[in-house]
């Protein structure tokens, strides 16, 4: 027992040794080199984490991206290690002490925020709301990165001051395209949600057409032609980003596709409530027994059996163009989103 618990302790001993070696062989010549340190540190975990952003807006969802979000936390981690085995400065630890926690609130971001993210993805598609509510999560998400990054570039400078460092005032590469993601994220955001709010009410359209629901075909126009409308103006106050309206033209023509949809409302229910007067028409001439049945009789079927055939040409050909020129409109656009996003969204490799 006594030669285990020896070996034990040797063990140990060789362990803290080791340790206080790592921390020990981390020394620095001057308060330039031990920012430089943290400084280099910081800005390869940004590379990180931006490429983990880039993937996500390059078409890929948040869900198929998910390892690398794990990636991004797994360096975080070993960064926030590195950094607190720091030695403090001539005992100033305020700029090691402000750095783990700069790192500890990436840590939650991307740990809590943007796992929220992915679950929220999933639901995103059901509705206005659920999309709103997942875009505007990213956004806060990107806010925290921006806002802490910010305060830790300040802190950079409090520490030069003090120590009469010369900084450079220049943006770095991976800086300017932090900066570009969130400015190329809200402007997309904003024109993806115009189109959306039209696209999913154009979804509770067909639903409602084909539960042949009269009401539901009737308000689902109807909305779909005031937010068609209302879109249009909201488009009329975003501006593209760095002069390229491209995307906001896309969107002009999805909102002119659902204006001109939902004017062929008349031809859609003008069908179902033919097709709903020939169903008790029949019904009637049906119940009568054909020795009991008049001209008139004849007639009136006749003529519910025509305007309902008329009716279902308009409401063939109305459907015919919707299906056509609503696959045209809606891959048009995909395409634009998707050009305009490879365009003006950074793209971000791991370093």
């Amino acid at each position: 027992m006594k030669q285990y618990l020896t070996k034990l302790l040797c063990c140990i001993a060789v362990c803290i040794c080791c340790i206080s070696n790592k921390t020990n062989a981390q020394t620095f010549e001057n308060a330039g080199d031990y920012l430089s340190y943290i400084n280099n540190k910081s800005s390869t975990l940004t590379a990180t984490y931006l490429a983990y952003l880039s993937a996500m807006s390059h078409g890929k969802s948040a869900r198929k991206v998910e390892k690398r979000r794990n990636e991004v936390i797994a360096a975080i981690v070993n960064t926030r290690s590195d950094i607190a085995g720091m030695p403090a400065w001539k005992a100033d630890r305020s700029l090691k002490d402000t750095t783990v926690s700069y790192l500890k609130i990436l840590y939650s971001v991307f740990n809590e925020d943007y796992n929220k993210i992915v679950n929220m993805e999933e639901i995103a598609e059901q509705s206005y709301d659920g999309m709103e509510a997942y875009m505007l999560a990213q956004e806060k998400a990107y806010e925290k990165l921006n806002d802490v990054g910010k305060r830790q570039q300040e802190m950079q400078k409090v520490f030069a001051k003090k120590y009469n460092i010369n900084l450079i005032e220049s943006e770095s590469d991976t800086e300017a395209k932090s900066k570009i993601v969130h400015e190329v994220m809200e402007h997309c955001n904003a024109a993806y949600l115009i189109f959306f709010k039209c696209y999913k009410q154009e979804a509770y359209l067909m639903a409602a057409i084909d539960k042949k629901n009269l009401v539901g075909i009737e308000q689902s126009l109807s909305s779909l032609a005031k937010f068609a409308d209302e879109g249009k103006t909201k488009l009329r106050s975003l501006k593209g980003y760095q002069g390229d309206g491209s995307l906001i033209e896309a969107c002009k023509n999805m909102m002119n596709y659902y204006e001109a949809e939902a004017k062929k409302g008349p031809a859609i229910s003008e069908f179902f409530l033919k097709e709903e007067a020939f169903t008790k028409a029949k019904k009637l001439f049906e119940a009568t027994p054909a020795s009991k049945r008049t001209q008139q009789d004849v007639d009136t079927y006749n003529k519910a059996v025509n305007a309902m055939n008329n009716a279902a040409n308009g409401f063939n050909a109305s459907m015919g163009d919707i299906n056509k020129q609503g696959t045209t409109a809606l891959n048009n656009w995909n395409k634009a989103y998707s050009n305009y996003m490879d365009e003006h969204m950074p793209k971000q490799s791991k370093q």
